[in-house]
Parts: C-alpha cells; structure tokens; sequence
C-alpha cells in the first residue's frame, strides 16, 4: 500500500524485454536500505525489486501490465515518480493507493493559472464514473483532488510545490497517465449495483 505522496524522482536508465519486460530505475533512495522483494510504485504501478546497485533497483514487469499501464511509452531517461511502501506508523498524507493500475488517462488540455497548472485529463468511459469532484485518483501514482467532472474528462490543479517534487513539472496535452480510482469510490459503486 502507498499514499500517493512522491518522495523520490528516478530516471529509466536501462529497458530490457526478458519474456518480461526488465527496467532498472536510477534512485536517490538509500538502496541499502531496499530488500529484495520490496515493493515500489513506479509512477504509481506497483513494482517488485529483483535486484538491486548503488543507486539504482531493477524491476521485472509482465506483459499484463505493460498493456494496462503507460509502461509501454517508458524510454531511456524518462523520469519517473517514486513511492516506497508504507510502513505502519507513516503518515497518511495523501490517501490509500494500491499501486493497481486500473487504467490509462490522456491529458487533453494543460493551462496555467496564476503560479499553478490546470491539467484536464479524458478518462477510459467504464473509469469516468468513479471520478467525483473533490474526490480523490493517483495519477502517475500522486494522490490528487478532482476539481471537477464533465463526462469523461476530469480537471486537476497542480501547485507549484508538486510540480517541483514530481514529473508534473514536465506534462504536455497528449501524455498518456497511469489512473488509479480511489478504492473507496469503488466499493461504493460496487455496493450501489447490489441495490
């Protein structure tokens, strides 16, 4: 489990197709203190350590999800937003995430607003519905508040501070994120068709 709140930009350094395909992140987490076996959002996709540098880790991802993910558009040097798990006793900044991809966004409209970014973003239709305004969905695995919804495009407001601690910094109209819906909106949904 992650709260969405970033704590380290890694950089792709290697990509590899093994069967799977193998990625080693560049990091500046004190890779000694990173076991084997641990889990790392990757810009919010729930990744295991196989191996392990001075600065660096690698991680193996299945075809599954390479085609749920943005993973397929990940290069050389692409930079990437990083969470290591939570421990108990960490603070719940941001809010419960997964790390469980449920599906790609497209960033269909990037606007400045005073000393903030105005990003609208077009979700998958069978995603839409579980996205309210001033509810919450980690994008590129950073927990977010939906400003508002209009059919399937959704607004977010990005200040200064974390575009300067994340990758939303560097955002364009046309990119494509990682969603994940907040699992609170889903049981909620879920319970609603039983009704």
């Amino acid at each position: 489990m992650f709260t969405g709140i970033v704590t380290d930009v890694g950089t792709v350094v290697e990509l590899e197709q093994q069967g799977d395909l193998r990625a080693r992140i560049k990091t500046a987490y004190d890779t000694a203190g990173i076991d084997i076996g641990a889990s790392i959002a990757s810009d919010g996709v729930c990744l295991t350590v196989i191996a392990l540098g001075d600065d660096w880790y690698d991680v193996q991802i299945s075809a599954e999800t390479v085609s749920k993910t943005n993973v397929e558009s990940w290069t050389i040097g692409k930079r990437i937003n990083l969470e290591r798990a939570l421990k108990v006793g960490d603070e719940l900044g941001g809010h419960i995430v997964s790390g469980h991809v449920d599906g790609v966004a497209e960033v269909v409209e990037v606007a400045d607003e005073g000393d903030s970014t105005r990003v609208t973003l077009r979700a998958p239709k069978d995603l839409a519905r579980f996205i309210a305004p001033k509810g919450s969905v980690a994008l590129n695995g950073t927990s977010l508040t939906v400003n508002d919804v209009e059919g399937c495009d959704f607004g977010i407001n990005f200040i200064p501070h974390t575009k300067d601690v994340t990758t939303w910094g560097d955002v364009s109209k046309g990119d494509r994120v990682n969603l994940e819906i907040d699992t609170l909106a889903r049981y909620v949904a879920r319970l609603a068709e039983m009704t």
